[in-house]
């Protein structure tokens, strides 16, 4: 990379990403010094083409960064919550548990359902409003460091490069973007992120990285089944009580449904695949009428974190500072990070200004990450620290009871009985070998309500020029045929939302349920199909596969999600 000439341009600050915590830092930059220089970098082609998620947003940062934002004629917060739901579902029948034993942070009114992709459109014009060069369809693919080490920009992705890694006839160098500071707001499992993470120890004495998967669909349902502002979440069928994970169906405007499923990461079973039990979930006799004579218009999939307030990363590093979901955010139980990542781009924005202002550069923002355990942020993740460690430790009914005991007494007393409790294994560590397991037999799709991957991926819009590196990288091939094959039965090829991963034999056949491993097992990689979902890079037993970006502006071109 040192030996091709780049051309560079130069900003107080970079931020990489334009999800919810970028945009937010961006603008809170530009409202504290107009004079700021800012830009940032969004990999995917348009802003909020790479972004999912549930979504109903606590609106308290948008407050804060937008105080008259009620008052615009145009707005994405058109659907406020006007009901909550919560049910246990078994193979044939539910349970709806009483608001009231819930507690009062799960209250969702006063919140909005919306499109957190549309969320972000709306914030990048109030960026663009005030002067931030945001510039999408660029994925930052390195880091720029000093001869001190420090963090003082990134490298674009070069574009044109051949699969052999040669240039091509198009072939365009990335460009240097140098900062004084660079935020990194990648979303979970940010790929620049992990490098800063391991370059700098930031993980040190912290809990591992806890992950779910997320996946989602948005359906125009018929109007006598629509109720704008319903909110409902489920957990129990058809996961087994051992297996973490839940739904949601949200009610949005103009006849739309969201509905959901996430399963937690640190599942056991090799033959679990998160894309049918999502499938499967929809056919339960309390979900299923609300799609009779609907259609499906969407779908996608994204890494969720949710180790919350033990697994935070330490937030600054020499140059730089991790934002959003980047730092782990999320707030499990309720379901709800945009409104931390808002709150924290806010954060680090006002510590970044003041460096600036005291005539700093591409030092360490100690005061950020002095301050966040003490914020709203802090708060907010500190009440809900053992819902999934709890939940992990004692399975679905048991640990679901006793994180809503801890919450109420955070709550009430600010206390728990349980301290803070760890994590244990990181995600991929808690696979078990495939002897342990029995395979899952999973109902053909009907294409009517459920449906397979393709097809899916079809309607997440991606893309991938198919004639570039592959950017799902495998370290160790040989590795993979005789672990990630041989002793784990393939997960991969079911962990993955998006049919990328398979295994097949010499004949091209895939191997996907074979009882025993085949000598001829070829491993198969359609990256053009990829969604960014990232589940492969914490799931893969070895760790052995590194998600990279593509070229920038390739993966799902999400319109509405």
């Amino acid at each position: 990379m040192s030996e091709i000439e780049r051309e560079s341009m130069e900003f107080d600050v970079v931020i990489v990403g334009a999800g919810p915590a970028g945009l937010s830092a961006a603008i809170r930059l530009k409202q504290i010094n107009p004079e700021l220089s800012v830009v940032v970098l969004e990999k995917g082609a348009e802003v909020g083409a790479h972004i999912l998620s549930g979504a109903v947003v606590d609106p308290i940062g948008i407050d804060r960064l937008l105080p008259g934002w009620r008052e615009e004629e145009e707005h994405p917060f058109k659907t406020p919550v006007t009901d909550d739901h919560f049910l246990v579902l078994g193979k044939t029948g539910s349970v709806r548990l009483p608001n009231f034993l819930m507690p009062p942070l799960m209250n969702n009114h006063g919140n909005y359902i919306v499109s957190l992709g549309n969320v972000c459109r709306w914030l990048a014009g109030h960026a663009e409003a005030l002067g931030v060069e945001i510039y999408p369809g660029f994925a930052a693919a390195s880091l720029i460091y000093n001869e001190a080490g420090a963090v003082t920009g990134v490298v674009t992705g070069d574009m044109g490069v051949e699969r052999d890694g040669s240039q091509g006839p198009a072939f365009a160098p990335g460009m240097a973007l140098l900062g004084k500071y660079v935020l990194l707001g990648e979303g979970a499992r940010g790929s620049l992120s992990k490098q800063v993470i391991a370059q700098f120890g930031l993980d040190k004495g912290r809990e591992p990285g806890k992950y779910g998967i997320g996946l989602k669909e948005l359906w125009q349902v018929k109007p006598e089944n629509h109720r704008p502002g319903l909110v409902q979440h489920s957990f129990g069928w058809p996961l087994d009580m051992k297996t973490g994970g839940g739904s949601f169906l949200y009610h949005l405007e103009d006849n739309q449904v969201a509905v959901g499923f996430v399963v937690h990461l640190n599942y056991k079973n090799p033959y679990l695949a998160p894309f049918e039990e999502f499938q499967r979930f929809k056919t339960h006799p309390a979900i299923r009428g609300t799609f009779e004579g609907a259609k499906r218009i969407s779908y996608g999939a994204r890494a969720i974190t949710e180790g919350g307030w033990q697994s935070v990363p330490k937030l600054s590093f020499p140059g730089g500072a991790l934002i959003g979901c980047a730092a782990g955010f999320v707030n499990v139980p309720r379901i709800k990070g945009s409104h931390n990542a808002v709150l924290s781009g806010m954060q680090a924005a006002e510590h970044t200004a003041a460096a600036i202002a005291a005539g700093r550069a591409n030092d360490e923002l100690t005061a950020y990450e002095a301050g966040w355990r003490g914020s709203e942020i802090g708060k907010d993740l500190k009440r809900v620290r053992n819902v999934k460690p709890l939940w992990s430790r004692f399975g679905t009914l048991v640990g679901v009871g006793l994180g809503g005991l801890d919450m109420w007494l955070n709550t009430l007393f600010g206390f728990s009985p349980f301290g803070t409790m760890k994590h244990g294994k990181a995600d991929y560590a808690a696979l078990e070998p495939a002897e342990k397991h029995k395979p899952i037999a999973y109902t053909k799709p009907d294409g009517v309500l459920t449906f397979d991957r393709l097809s899916s991926v079809f309607l997440s819009n991606t893309n991938h020029e198919e004639n570039q590196p592959v950017h799902l990288q495998v370290r160790d091939m040989d590795l993979q045929k005789r672990s990630e094959y041989a002793v784990f039965a393939g997960p991969s090829s079911r962990y993955c939302p998006a049919a990328v991963y398979e295994w097949v034999d010499a004949d091209g056949n895939s191997l996907a349920g074979e009882p025993k491993p085949n000598q001829d097992a070829r491993f198969v990689i359609n990256a053009q199909n990829c969604v960014h979902c990232k589940t492969c890079d914490i799931k893969d037993p070895n760790q052995n596969i590194n998600w990279v970006p593509p070229q920038g502006g390739e993966g799902p071109v999400y319109p509405n999600l």
